[in-house]
């Protein structure tokens, strides 16, 4: 800093402020989740509770994990990111990689890649989507949550960036020791493409467990929704859940409310997020970068 002249140090001042002042805009709503989660119903009815719980209580906690619509919701979005990152990273690598050669290597690159971004600025609309999984009778069932996001285009264009910016040289060395395609592409590429894969990865299974509308769309049993299509459920029809539950419904009153039920499942739809990101984290930064470098 003492290199520095007095412009550069106030923009970088500056620049600190605004960094703190986003990263509490996004941590601060996220404790008060939590905390209104462990408080007692009465604190966060009289809007007593900020960042620290009060009447520390785990009902709501309890109620969610007796609640088997909650796990099995839960259980469908774990299948659903397992088997949609699956065939999301498989659509991705193989379409890429051809994708990121030249014309004079893959003829029918400019058709393929015209008809991808033609996808990205499209729709077929609604209805003809609904129409298409009930003829292919894919209705309650977990591919109807998978197959329509089979290749996500921006990830895949990520991806095909990057594969652009590796030295043709690296393919050429195991041609020459007498490796196919298939074999350059497992062997040689992909742990290359560590970086870039964990990033579209991460891209992806959020995408997957954030989606509440694809569960409402093409799922008529409530049993087969996703955690986020159950949530979406449970914050415009919670007292209904409550009257299902099995419970009294005056004595779960007593020790937990809507907020606080809320607030609880909410927190723990999020934690797989919180869990995923940091395994992923020290490859996020180098894969996007690198994959939006332009060939």
């Amino acid at each position: 800093m003492k290199f520095r002249t007095k412009g550069q140090k106030i923009f970088t001042v500056i620049n600190y402020i605004l960094v703190i002042f986003v990263c509490l805009s996004c941590f601060l709503p996220l404790l008060n989740t939590l905390a209104i989660s462990f408080s007692a119903p009465t604190y966060v009815a009289a809007g007593e509770v900020y960042f620290l719980p009060k009447g520390f209580t785990t009902q709501s906690y309890a109620f969610a994990m007796s609640n088997g619509k909650f796990l099995r919701a839960f259980w469908v979005s774990i299948k659903r990111c397992v088997l949609g990152v699956g065939l999301n990273l498989f659509c991705m690598i193989t379409t890429a990689y051809p994708l990121s050669k030249s014309k004079q290597r893959f003829g029918a690159r400019n058709f393929f890649m015209s008809f991808y971004v033609f996808t990205m600025l499209f729709g077929g609309g609604l209805v003809p989507w609904f129409i298409l999984m009930n003829n292919l009778k894919l209705l309650n069932s977990i591919w109807a949550l998978v197959l329509p996001l089979a290749v996500p285009v921006s990830n895949m264009a990520i991806l095909m960036n990057f594969m652009r910016s590796l030295p043709p040289e690296i393919e050429e060395a195991a041609s020459i020791d007498g490796a196919g395609i298939f074999r350059i592409l497992w062997s040689v590429l992909l742990p290359i493409l560590k970086p870039s894969l964990a990033t579209v990865g991460l891209f992806s299974f959020v995408n997957h467990w954030n989606d509440w509308f694809q569960g409402a769309l093409f799922m008529n049993n409530p049993n087969n929704y996703p955690l986020q299509t159950y949530l979406q459920t449970l914050l415009t029809n919670f007292r209904d859940l409550l009257r299902q539950s099995g419970s009294d419904y005056y004595s779960l009153l007593s020790r937990m409310n809507e907020q606080t039920g809320r607030a609880a499942q909410l927190f723990m739809g999020l934690l797989p997020i919180l869990v995923v990101y940091p395994f992923v984290q020290k490859y996020f930064t180098t894969g996007l970068v690198m994959g939006s470098v332009k060939g």
